[in-house]
């Protein structure tokens, strides 16, 4: 099944029939910083590996089968700091693999635990947003006009299963032509977030994809969580470097 965004409306397509949504307006993108860390790397860790069994999301946890759900919750909030992507290399796909565990054990679906338990990245950013977000159920992918694959092919990608476009690579802060391709996406739908932001992002968005029923809600919790990571990351502020003093005699000639 896909989906695409034509004139205004959303078609969602199965082999049998073609249903008609309507799609939700999104508030305009903000204006990039310039800085940027140097170093791009894959996104390809976002695809899907094999799905855990309860017994390997105890195993991911480090827990014990007979572990109460207080202790679930710690560990889980415990594996999430370990594996912040600014801490470990490997952060963002064994995050993933941690909200998996979790939502396994916890019973609850992603949307819900990113609501519950993983708001601090969107009040607090943690460093600058450089890292790109696609919010593919605004892009309409190759019916684009100014499209983000053609301007910065480093960058963006087309989902084969959908049609829409995608981020590729991060690390491209700097990169005029990814600059263009996000400050003029027709449809608003590319974003500047940190790290942190775009792994729960890119959750949400993954559950509201494969859904089989109404997302509406979720879809809400994304757009608003994309608002309030615009408005946090416009106000972060990098720590000021303290001069460097020191109580030793200096001999001055």
């Amino acid at each position: 099944m896909g989906s695409w965004l034509l004139s205004g409306l959303t078609l969602t397509a199965t082999p049998t029939s073609i249903t008609i949504l309507p799609f939700r307006k999104h508030s305009s993108p903000f204006i990039p910083r310039k800085q940027a860390r140097r170093i791009s790397y894959s996104c390809s860790c976002r695809s899907r590996d094999v799905p855990l069994s309860t017994a390997s999301a105890y195993a991911v946890l480090g827990l014990q089968p007979d572990c109460s759900t207080t202790e679930i919750k710690a560990a889980f909030r415990s594996k999430v700091k370990q594996f912040h992507p600014d801490v470990n290399k490997d952060g963002d796909s064994m995050i993933r693999r941690v909200i998996e565990a979790y939502q396994i054990l916890s019973n609850c679906t992603r949307s819900e635990i990113i609501e519950r338990e993983c708001l601090d990245p969107f009040d607090a950013p943690e460093c600058e947003a450089f890292d790109i977000f696609v919010n593919e159920l605004l892009c309409v992918g190759k019916a684009c006009s100014s499209s983000c694959v053609q301007r910065a092919p480093h960058a963006f990608s087309f989902v084969s299963s959908t049609g829409t476009a995608r981020a590729s690579s991060q690390g491209h802060g700097d990169d005029y032509q990814v600059q263009c391709a996000v400050g003029q996406c027709p449809r608003n739908c590319i974003h500047y977030v940190t790290p942190s932001q775009r792994i729960l992002l890119e959750e949400l968005l993954d559950s509201i994809l494969e859904a089989p029923y109404d997302i509406s809600a979720e879809a809400d919790l994304l757009y608003s969580l994309i608002t309030k990571a615009k408005f946090e990351n416009n106000r972060f502020q990098k720590p000021k470097k303290q001069p460097k003093t020191s109580t030793q005699h200096v001999e001055w000639f």
